[in-house]
This record gives C-alpha cells, sequence and structure tokens, in this order.
C-alpha cells in the first residue's frame, strides 16, 4: 500500500501532544517581504492561485513567482476546479470566473503538477486530525477537510525540499509548529478597496 502507519505515528507523537496551538507572533513568522528573491522553490498553496487571479497578491509574491521554481499540487487542483461544479451557470458572472480558472489551470505545467503518493495522504491524516484537535476549534464547520487539504500540501512541500507559499497564516503556522522541518513563506494579502 506504500504507507507505514507505525512510521507516521513514530514521526508525529499525536497521543503524546497535549494542549491547544497558538498562533505565533508576526514577528516570529516567516514572511515573504524577508525572503531573498532568489532562493529555493515554492509550492503554491490555493490561496496564490486566488490572490492573482483576483489581482490582490501583494508585489513581493508576485516576484517569487517570477524568479522561483514553483510547484503545484494536485490537491490545490481540485480546490480550483472545485468551482466548475460549484458555481451557479445562470449567475452573469459564473462564464468570465470559469474561464479565468481554466487558463490558470491549462498554465500549470504537467511536469511540475504532483500528487500525493499513499504515504502523504496516510500522514496527512494523522497531522489533519492533530491540528484540528490542538487547534481547539468547533466540529462540523469544514475544518477538518481544509485541514487535510493544507496537511497534504504541507507534506508535499517537504518531500519537495520546497517552501510553502501561502496566505492562509494560521492554519500554515500550526503545522509549522508540530512539523518545524517544513518551511512556509507568509504573506498577508492588501484589504479589499
Amino acid at each position: 500500500m506504500g504507507f507505514d502507519l507505525s512510521e507516521a505515528l513514530r514521526s508525529l507523537k499525536p497521543l503524546k501532544r497535549m494542549g491547544t496551538l497558538e498562533r505565533r507572533a508576526d514577528d516570529d513568522l516567516p514572511w515573504v517581504d524577508d525572503e531573498p528573491i532568489v532562493g529555493g522553490p515554492l509550492f503554491l498553496d490555493t490561496s496564490v492561485y486566488l490572490d492573482v487571479l483576483q489581482g490582490r497578491s501583494p508585489a513581493e509574491v508576485d516576484t517569487l513567482l517570477t524568479y522561483r521554481l514553483c510547484h503545484h499540487s494536485a490537491v490545490c487542483l481540485s480546490e480550483l476546479t472545485y468551482a466548475f461544479g460549484r458555481l451557479d451557470p445562470k449567475h452573469a458572472s459564473t462564464k468570465s470566473v470559469l474561464e479565468t480558472i481554466q487558463a490558470t489551470v491549462d498554465d500549470i505545467p504537467e511536469h511540475r503538477l504532483h500528487a500525493p503518493d499513499a504515504a502523504t495522504w496516510g500522514q496527512a491524516g494523522v497531522l489533519a486530525g492533530l491540528l484540528f484537535r490542538l487547534s481547539n476549534l468547533q466540529k462540523g464547520e469544514g475544518h477538518e477537510r481544509r485541514f487535510v487539504n493544507d496537511a497534504l500540501i504541507f507534506l508535499q512541500a517537504r518531500q519537495f525540499g520546497a517552501s510553502v507559499l501561502t496566505g492562509n497564516i494560521r492554519d500554515f503556522d500550526y503545522l509549522s509548529q508540530i512539523i518545524p522541518t517544513g518551511r512556509v513563506i507568509l504573506y498577508r494579502s492588501p484589504p479589499a478597496s
């Protein structure tokens, strides 16, 4: 099957982790503003695609996307293509939104698009459950599914020796607290005007 549960449990030690995760202070987090233009590869979180498409990505993010090698996750592909089933075909903006998403998906180089393997899926399940328990959030609000996707992207990036570029500050701060060897680069989108 390609997944060793005993190894995942040994590595994450979920039963030994107690308490609640707290988001670290901004000064203790790795921000895009502090990143050199030239550096290691990036693994893009879905927030990056959405912010770029909506013209909300900070200039520092756009610069990194220009100069760094970018990897893409099949998890983000799924989150992007969800709109094709979800959006109301009768809504006036649906056609243009879907055309934009299709162009974005078509631009992803096939050799840079990666699907998680069985081991990553298995470890992501344990990691997402741990993240949910330690974050002390309400059940039934969709956090569980979102955490599985975030854990998959985080673990894929770690496999490739890449940093996750994301605007999802809280979740990826928590993930990097649980697995400090995973790298993230965080950013904030400017407020909508």
